[in-house]
């Protein structure tokens, strides 16, 4: 068996694939973005004083 060959033939289409998905993942995001359902949300982040650990 030619494994060289079968690494570069695997290698090479995750790539692609990978390429895809990003690709896809971008348009999605963009098409969010242009909508008018796209409201931003601020979150606050928790602070350690905030919750106090559980006693053990």
């Amino acid at each position: 068996m030619n494994y060289k060959e079968m690494y570069s033939i695997l290698f090479n289409k995750m790539t692609d694939i990978i390429e895809e998905i990003q690709q896809i993942q971008r348009q999605t995001e963009e098409m969010y973005l242009e909508s008018k359902d796209s409201g931003f949300v601020l979150l606050k982040s928790c602070k350690d004083s905030d919750h106090p650990r559980k006693q053990e």
